[in-house]
């Protein structure tokens, strides 16, 4: 047991990098969270559970983690999705001494934060220290972008899921959104090449909670010896069950796209998002100059 006491994400910090180094020292955001989900064995209900904006409780505890081990020097800074280890993070063993000195790291970035707002001349409360689980992580655009997404009636989103498909290379792309029909909005084709084609049938869902693999079975049976593949689209999540479901062997596959993945989408096809160049100063740059 630790001698010491931590915010609750720290429980996620050795995981990200055990599971990193097991995938060679890199991934993807989704695969890496999937991983350390299954590494401490979370429980679906625990999955369930949400913050106010309707983002997985754990699932943003585990971006808080990640948070800590970048500004640590652990890991890279890259915002594309794709998490990664320091020569720093490969070498060093996270132990509770390196937790300790992470902890006391935050506590240090916490104090510079609020010094800062209250330089900005605005009045904040640090009487009760708010948890980072409860807390989003800095990715206002995305955000706003679900928000939005959950805020369209059923058919202006099946309307966009079916934009969405265009854009991204479906041909007749049709919404039915008929009620009865095993969940199905819509079908289109993918043309591969021009000899190869696959008739997909698409599912979307405006949830701020998790798809469950139920769902992905009923689907894919009121697809089956319809469509070739499927797509479920959802600004929530998938259970891990779910898309354990979609890969399952022997039967038609289904593409799972999240909310993460969904607001990727949405960014790589700047469809509704107008890029956005910023900058930050480098203070290590200018050291040299003082003297």
């Amino acid at each position: 047991m630790s001698k010491y006491m931590f915010p609750q994400f720290f429980r996620f910090i050795k995981p990200i990098v055990e599971v990193l180094k097991d995938l060679g020292g890199s991934g993807k955001a989704s695969e890496v969270t999937d991983a350390v989900i299954e590494k401490i064995n979370i429980t679906e209900e625990e999955l369930s559970h949400t913050i106010k904006s309707g983002i997985s409780r754990i699932k943003n505890q585990i971006g808080w983690a990640r948070f800590a081990l970048v500004k640590s020097g652990y890991l890279d800074s890259s915002q594309r999705g794709v998490w990664s280890l320091t020569e720093k993070g490969y070498k060093e063993e996270i132990t509770d001494e390196i937790l300790h000195q992470l902890y006391k790291l935050k506590k240090k970035f916490d104090k510079e934060s609020i010094e800062s707002t209250k330089n900005k001349d605005h009045e904040i409360d640090t009487s009760n220290e708010t948890d980072e689980e409860d807390v989003e992580q800095p990715e206002n655009y995305k955000t706003e972008l679900i928000k939005i997404l959950l805020s369209l009636p059923p058919s202006g989103f099946e309307k966009l899921c079916q934009r969405l498909l265009r854009e991204s290379g479906f041909e007749q792309v049709v919404v039915t959104g008929r009620t009865g029909d095993g969940g199905i909005d819509g079908h289109g084709i993918l043309q591969v090449n021009p000899f190869v084609s696959f008739s997909v049938f698409f599912q979307s869902k405006r949830y701020k909670g998790s798809v469950s693999a139920s769902q992905i079975r009923d689907f894919r049976g009121a697809m089956l010896g319809r469509a070739d593949k499927g797509i479920v689209i959802t600004t929530g999540t998938f259970t891990l069950d779910a898309k354990k479901e979609a890969r399952r062997d022997g039967v038609p596959p289904i593409e799972l796209v999240d909310g993460e993945k969904l607001s990727e989408m949405f960014e790589a096809l700047e469809l509704g998002l107008k890029p956005k160049k910023d900058f930050e100063v480098d203070s290590e740059f200018f050291k040299e100059f003082y003297h």
